[in-house]
C-alpha cells in the first residue's frame, strides 16, 4: 500500500518510515500537518498514519480535512499519540474521523495488524463503491428501482440525481419499425 505519514519528530518519522517500508509499503513522508494536507490534497492516498500533536495543523484537523475533501475515495486514518489514551481522547479522535488510534512508542506488531485491517476495510469500501454504481433497472419497462422500493421512470430518476432534462425523439431504426407496424395494421 501507499501510505502517507505525518510526523514532526525526525527520529520517530525515520523509524516509522523504515518500519513501513520493511513491511513492503510505499511511504510518502511529511513533517507537519500542513505539509501532509497539501501532499494529500494533491495526490490522495488510501492510508494515512499521522502524529496527533504537530506544529501548525494537528492530526485531528488533518483528518477532518481528509474526510471533508469531496470526491475522495475512503482513506483509512491511523493516529499516533504520546498522549494519555483515555476516553476523552478516543471521543475527540472518533469525532474527527480517525479510524485507529495507536500510542507511542511505535509497536511494530500493532501497526502491522492495523495495516492489515486497513487493507481489508479498503477492499470492502471498493466493493461497496462498485455496488453503489449499479442502477437496478427493469429489463422490460426500464423503470429504476429506488431505495424506497419504488419503481420510477428512467427519465425521472436521472433528472432527480443529476438535474438533467430529456428531450424525446425517435431513432431511424425505431422509426422504420413503427412504420412497418403501421403498414401491417392498415
Amino acid at each position: 500500500m501507499k501510505i502517507l505519514i505525518a510526523e514532526d519528530d525526525a527520529v520517530a518519522s525515520q523509524l516509522l518510515q523504515s518500519t513501513l517500508e520493511r513491511m513492503g509499503h510505499e511511504v510518502v513522508g511529511t513533517r507537519t500537518g500542513t505539509e501532509a494536507w497539501k501532499t494529500f490534497d494533491r495526490t490522495p492516498v488510501r492510508v494515512v498514519v499521522s502524529d496527533w500533536m504537530m506544529p501548525g495543523m494537528d492530526g485531528l484537523e488533518f483528518c477532518r480535512r481528509v474526510r471533508a475533501r469531496p470526491n475522495t475515495p475512503y482513506t483509512y486514518f491511523i493516529l499516533l499519540t504520546a498522549l494519555k489514551t483515555g476516553p476523552e481522547n478516543y471521543d475527540l479522535a472518533t469525532e474527527a474521523g480517525i479510524d485507529d488510534f495507536l500510542a507511542k512508542p511505535l509497536d511494530t506488531i500493532a501497526i502491522g495488524m492495523r495495516l492489515r485491517v486497513a487493507d481489508r476495510i479498503l477492499w470492502f469500501t471498493r466493493e461497496v463503491h462498485q455496488l453503489k454504481q449499479l442502477i437496478p433497472i427493469c429489463a422490460y419497462c426500464h423503470k429504476i428501482h429506488t431505495a424506497k422500493d419504488y419503481w420510477q421512470r428512467f427519465e425521472t430518476y436521472i433528472k432527480q440525481q443529476t438535474g438533467s432534462e430529456f428531450s424525446h425523439g425517435i431513432c431511424p431504426e425505431c422509426l422504420e419499425a413503427e412504420r412497418a407496424k403501421l403498414k401491417c395494421a392498415s
